[in-house]
């Protein structure tokens, strides 16, 4: 927990860079963001990453800014661009992992490490288990198993006459360690530091920590001092330089030390801001001595979400589903339980992780089944604890553990009561590192595309056990964020939400009108039963829930974008096809029956017509949820094209390059969303948006005062408001004062408001305290 830094943005907008829109086309956007009232822009990765990369996590040089972006000038020409219009930039980081490119000599740490092994200087860099593996480091890059793929390896010289031999593999190009050139290539190959391995074999025996499941993004010890310097000495000179005001921290669960990292990170900026990509479960809180201004905002999303969400209607939601599948509901819990649980297993995609704990196990006086440590995974409730080696367990931490661990010996060796050395400690540790892992793949990666009554639920930091929230509820979490994190950043759309907040207000409406759902579910799936080709396979319930849920999420929206999304979630639920082990003629029926849906005339309709119909309440939920994301405590960051209504799906349909600069046709939602955009973020440049007083009101109304001078006012559960007879003689007790809405303009408000006045051009209120003229 930390004080707001002097620096803190009012409110930031996040850019997704990447091959057509670098540091130059930012740059051309700058005049429209100022405009919009942002104060800094929040870009997505800098550094030299993977050629091609669209996203920038693959980082392959941390001593270059990406070339494809348009290098270190680019930026800082950017920045320039940005500080002439009273614009910051924070740039995203990305600590835990570096990509294994393909050829492996675009990142030279992992190249010179693969060629001299655990003597290279950059052997430190890395987290490997070089007692693992008869003490090489496995690579599984191969197509099938070595005697098979062994006639496509060669050796030849790399590039030049003069240049080193490397091991070529198709597009793969590899080391050699000096001396071995000669050798015949399977005694060659027997002498690298390096085992290539069949692809498959990465599941079970990688023997260095990944990022989640990805095996080409290789983890980075930066809890070594000598590899934090070198890792983060081209963004703090920036830094230094006044190029860049702040930092997002990528993913610091996967990370050994995250307190001790932050503290590092505060001593080389000042004190500078700095969010992480927290993803807090539940009621778990932001651990208080982490040296940051707060998370990213996934916790505030899920508020924001909850608090516009009815929970009676969610649940009624839930029996709609168990109907139309025809078989009992295991529930939200037992499903994440589950999705743990095959992460896990002997066969799971984490079981090289697993495996590698049970090594380290097997090196203290505690030796444990993997099984217990499995199972402890798999039952830990929120994503990791944070143990520090010679310390003890926060005690949340260690009370979590209790309740997870499958033995009493495990739940002693996690805690650190079996005495201290090497293998204890590592255990702690890494116990902690892959618990953040199974979290994200099994619940996020895996449950959440399992199970899905109601996709908005469903969503990163999400918790779909328990829907809703009420107005208290949402105070509580507002006061105790502006206590303890003011400088917080919040969201409600990111690069990684699977559907945007606008799509997630359009489907929440849903759990307001469980029985209309019913009927058009069942409506749209005999429809398009009738309209089917003669022999074409009718979808599994399951698949089919799916698609009419996504397709309505993002409606309007082409075959394409909603086979491509269907299709990533049916893999990622690992049910009836993988990524890994998929079935053709599944995907094949999954494909056809999405394309068919907005090429399918009738069935297209219906569709647009229920959407027509949910549209007053979508309008509703769209502009409450923007009106409580800028004004909450936090900072508040835009997703790019968000200040419009945005239906975007999981990526890389979400990160599709944005065009500014329209302009929306008046008393449309866009115009609407656009214009509370707008007058919010000036206010927050122009007025203290500190304190949170929450003030009495109607059950279908959030309202609370920021500081002295500002009051917001949102709606929420409309279609019930509309049910009860809207807001006939009820009233809002403002202030004491005379207030004026920035929204409409209506001033002179002061005392009961009368709310059917206060909103009857718009579901939201922004007041200001009228200020008599000096």
């Amino acid at each position: 927990m930390t004080a707001a830094p002097e620096n803190t943005p009012t409110a930031t907008y996040r850019l997704q860079l990447q091959p057509g829109f670098g540091f130059a086309e930012a740059a051309s956007a700058v005049p429209y963001l100022a405009r919009l009232g942002v104060s800094h822009l929040h870009l997505s990765p800098v550094l030299e990453a993977v050629p091609g990369s669209t996203h920038g996590y693959d980082v392959v040089d941390h001593g270059r800014i990406s070339e494809q972006l348009g290098g270190e000038p680019g930026l800082r020409a950017l920045a320039a661009t940005a500080r002439a219009h009273g614009l910051g930039l924070i740039v995203d980081t990305v600590p835990n992992h570096m990509a294994a490119p393909v050829p492996a000599h675009l990142n030279r740490a992992w190249w010179e490490l693969l060629r001299e092994g655990p003597q290279s200087p950059y052997a430190r860099w890395f987290d490997i288990d070089w007692a693992a593996q008869d003490g090489r480091v496995l690579l599984p890059v191969l197509g099938g198993r070595l005697e098979e793929e062994l006639p496509k390896l060669r050796v030849e010289a790399e590039g030049q006459p003069d240049a080193a031999p490397v091991l070529r593999y198709f597009d793969h190009a590899f080391p050699l360690r000096p001396g071995t050139e000669a050798l015949p290539l399977p005694e060659l190959l027997e002498q690298q530091w390096y085992r290539l391995a069949w692809w498959r074999q990465a599941r079970t025996e990688l023997n260095y920590r990944r990022f989640f499941t990805v095996a080409d993004l290789v983890g980075v010890r930066v809890e070594d001092e000598e590899v934090f310097a070198a890792t983060h000495r081209l963004l703090l000179r920036l830094y230094a330089e006044g190029v860049l005001q702040g930092f997002r921290v990528d993913h610091p669960d996967g990370l050994a030390d995250p307190r001790g990292y932050l503290r590092r990170l505060a001593e080389a900026t000042g004190g500078g801001y700095v969010v992480v990509e927290k993803i807090l479960t539940g009621d778990e809180e932001l651990p208080e001595d982490w040296a940051c201004a707060g998370t990213t905002g996934y916790d505030a999303l899920r508020r924001v979400d909850a608090v516009l969400t009815d929970r009676a209607g969610a649940q009624a939601v839930a029996r709609v589903y168990a109907d139309h599948l025809g078989e009992d509901d295991p529930g939200a819990d037992a499903s994440a339980r589950q999705g743990r649980s095959d992460m896990v297993g002997p066969q799971g995609e984490l079981a090289a992780e697993v495996n590698r704990l049970d090594r380290v196990a097997a090196d203290t006086p505690t030796p444990l089944p993997r099984a217990d440590i499995a199972a402890t995974l798999a039952a830990y409730p929120v994503y990791r604890p944070y143990p520090v080696p010679g310390e003890p367990d926060r005690p949340e931490d260690a009370k979590r553990l209790a309740s997870a661990a499958a033995s009493p010996e495990v739940l002693e060796l996690a805690l650190g009561r079996r005495g201290r050395g090497p293998a204890q400690d590592e255990f702690r540790v890494r116990l902690a590192q892959t618990a953040s892992a199974v979290a994200a793949k099994g619940v996020e990666d895996t449950a959440f595309y399992r199970r899905y009554p109601l996709l908005s639920l469903n969503e990163v930091g999400g918790d779909p056990a328990r829907p809703g929230l009420d107005p208290a509820g949402f105070h509580a979490y507002c006061a105790r964020m502006q206590q303890q994190w003011p400088a917080t950043m919040t969201v409600l759309s990111t690069h990684d939400t699977k559907r945007s907040a606008d799509a997630r207000a359009r489907l929440a409406v849903l759990a307001e009108v469980p029985e209309l759902w019913r009927a058009e579910l069942a409506d749209w799936t005999a429809l398009a039963a009738a309209t089917a080709p003669d022999g074409a396979p009718a979808l599994d319930p399951h698949t089919g829930y799916l698609l009419w849920q996504t397709a309505l999420a993002a409606w309007p929206v082409d075959g394409d974008r909603l086979a491509a999304a269907v299709l990533k979630s049916v893999r990622e639920a690992k049910l009836r096809t993988t990524w890994t082990e998929p079935d053709t003629d599944y995907e094949q029926a999954v494909e056809r029956a999405a394309r068919a849906v907005p090429a399918t005339p009738a069935l297209a309709a219906r569709i647009s017509a229920l959407v027509e119909r949910l549209a007053p309440c979508e309008r509703v939920n769209t502009l409450s949820g923007t009106l409580l994301h800028l004004t909450m405590p936090g900072v508040p960051d835009l997703y790019q094209g968000s200040e419009f209504p945005l239906h975007t799906l999981v990526d890389p349909d979400n990160r599709r390059i944005v065009r500014f600069g329209a302009t929306p046709a008046p008393g449309t939602l866009a115009a609407e969303k656009l214009h509370l955009t707008r007058v919010a973020l000036g206010l927050r440049r122009a007025l203290p948006f500190d304190g949170y007083t929450p003030l009495p009101a109607d059950e279908h109304l959030v309202a609370y005062a920021r500081g002295e001078d500002v009051v917001a006012v949102a709606t929420r559960l409309p279609h019930r408001l509309e049910q009860r007879g809207g807001w006939q003689e009820r009233t809002l007790e403002l202030p004491e004062g005379s207030w004026t809405d920035a929204l409409t303009g209506r001033a002179g408000l002061t005392g009961s408001a009368a709310l059917s006045e206060l909103l009857a051009d718009l579901p939201v209120a922004l007041l200001v305290r009228d200020r008599p003229h000096a």
